[in-house]
């Protein structure tokens, strides 16, 4: 065990830079595409205790959670992924990272192309899944009811 003065505070991990003060399990949450049942998961299967701190960590054990990270997509069930069934492939995957953010743009990218309406609400700036509009979500100057001018008859 390290000392107690001898913490890392940025632990670097796939291409993210994590906060080695906060527990693994807390840790790991701050990958893209890594949520709180992913990173237990990812825990267990580095055999690392989910509790200690992230930064008190040997360099082997961060290795072994940096591995499992890499080869979680390939021993997960196909219930568990974050992209059950890839739009251009078809495949099962787990995006971790920037390629969330890249796969989201695509999807919305290809609705716009394709001018379904969720595509077009997308495009407008309008929300998106049939949420009330009426009174919430303005945007711009603010139009309502004036009061009338005092001078007048």
């Amino acid at each position: 065990m390290a000392q107690e003065n001898d913490i890392k505070y940025f632990v670097r991990v796939g291409t993210t830079d994590l906060d080695g003060t906060k527990s693994v399990r807390v840790a790991l949450t701050g990958i893209k595409g890594v949520g709180r049942h992913t990173s237990t998961v990812v825990s267990r299967m580095a055999k690392v205790d989910e509790y200690a701190l992230l930064g008190r960590l040997d360099e082997e054990s961060v290795n072994r959670l940096r591995t499992a990270i890499e080869e979680y997509t390939t021993k997960i069930p196909a219930w568990m992924s974050n992209r059950p069934k890839d739009v251009y492939t078809g495949e099962t995957k787990h995006l971790l990272g920037a390629d969330v953010t890249l796969a989201n743009d695509e999807d919305i990218n290809l609705m716009r192309k394709i001018r379904c309406y969720k595509g077009i609400r997308h495009e407008t700036g309008q929300k998106v899944r049939g949420q009330r509009t009426k009174s919430t979500g303005r945007t711009g100057k603010t139009v309502g009811v004036s009061k009338k001018k005092a001078g007048g008859s």
